[in-house]
């Protein structure tokens, strides 16, 4: 039997590399007779940039760029492709994770150091940018991307105002006299985890806005800057930020990247696939085991582990999902894709204390999953 191991990360707890280690380690703990490729996988969200630098054998370039609240820091950039493509992580620049707790602030973080990682991937003369954004501490409409690549932001008495969240309702036209058109030279694709348009109800300021920090006061706040973000992009481009799918991403940063450099997004889980040869590797298997934090309705909305079941499943390889949550009752839906869904915890825990035990209950459920496996196998 060979068993092709591509779960997700466990997001606060685990890399996708960790995580088809402790799986492989625990089938290997299990006594099962099989062999396997371990193939971490990546859905647009924080660490995609990272795999795919990694399984296309490319190499990073480090750089002095600006931090969501504009502190100096280390950022890299990926190359692959011969040097004709550049990969961007957003999170090395823009990320929640460079941030303590207290110093969350969606109403000032920036992408800002994100576009520095843009201009620097076009001073090396690539054809291509490929952009994972997750992980982003910003709901801030990719102003501070296009600040950086030379647009500037006017009030209605033409003064400039700084590309901050907290001035975007301010705003009354866009500068773009000193537009670093390069940009427009170069096709650029956007790897995205969710579906949610700009604004509303799941919009990127009231879905993602929480999570960065932002108090509901600051969400009606981000919410209507956005809307004038979106009315002000429509004159200079004639697209309309607010109708873009998967523009919500990033805090509205994938509807930028559309809007003003054409970019094209698309959905990250399947892209990757793509990109690192996936389907070479599935050719192989008599099963795959994949799975990260929580497999759930909202897995089916395009996450990693959807995706490589679904390719799965139409060559009639069967699928186990591994999680710290899934459903309680049965999922018709899940099951057309998941043979079988298993939670790895053993008993119960909070959140936090669960999180710690990620890789320890990762190898026990694989044991149980190998060991089971050996029964079906000889009987």
């Amino acid at each position: 039997m060979h068993i092709l191991i591509a779960p997700n990360a466990f997001k606060h707890s685990l890399t996708a590399n960790e995580t088809a280690d402790a799986i492989q380690e625990g089938l290997k703990r299990s006594g099962l007779n099989f062999t396997s490729e371990c193939f971490p996988i990546a859905d647009g969200g924080d660490g995609t940039g990272h795999l795919i630098v990694e399984k296309c054998g490319g190499i990073w370039h480090e750089y002095d760029v600006h931090d969501p609240l504009g502190r100096l820091i280390k950022a890299s950039l990926g190359i692959i492709d011969q040097g004709k493509t550049a990969v961007i992580e957003m999170a090395d620049a823009s990320g929640i994770r460079l941030l303590n707790e207290d110093e969350r602030s969606p109403l000032m973080a920036t992408s800002f150091g994100t576009g520095e990682l843009i201009s620097f991937a076009l001073d090396r003369q690539v054809e291509r940018i490929i952009i994972g954004l997750g992980g982003s501490a910003t709901v801030d409409g990719g102003v501070g991307i296009l600040s950086a690549l030379g647009m500037k932001f006017r009030d209605a008495d033409g003064l400039e105002l700084a590309a901050v969240p907290v001035n975007m309702a301010c705003f009354h036209h866009i500068d773009a006299s000193m537009f670093d058109d390069r940009v427009l030279k170069c096709h650029i694709t956007v790897l995205c985890d969710v579906d949610n348009l700009l604004l509303g109800e799941q919009g990127s300021a009231a879905v993602f806005g929480p999570q960065k920090g932002a108090s509901p006061e600051d969400v009606k706040l981000l919410d209507l800057a956005l809307a004038n973000l979106s009315e002000i992009a429509f004159k200079s481009t004639g697209i309309k930020m607010n109708e873009i799918i998967h523009g919500g991403a990033a805090g509205g940063i994938a509807a930028a990247l559309r809007a003003f450099f054409k970019a094209d997004l698309v959905n990250g889980g399947e892209h990757f696939l793509q990109i690192t040869g996936f389907h070479e590797s599935l050719k192989n298997a008599d099963l795959l085991i994949t799975g990260e934090g929580s497999l759930d309705e909202q897995t089916l909305q395009g996450k990693g582990p959807f995706a490589v079941a679904k390719y799965a499943k139409e060559k009639g390889i069967p699928v186990i999902g591994l999680a710290g949550k899934v459903p309680l009752m049965d999922h018709p839906e899940l099951n057309k894709y998941f043979d079988l869904l298993l939670a790895i915890g053993n008993q119960p825990n909070d959140l936090e204390t669960a999180m710690k035990f990620t890789a320890s209950n990762l190898i026990r459920t694989s044991l149980i999953v190998g060991r089971f496996l050996s029964l079906t196998k000889s009987s």
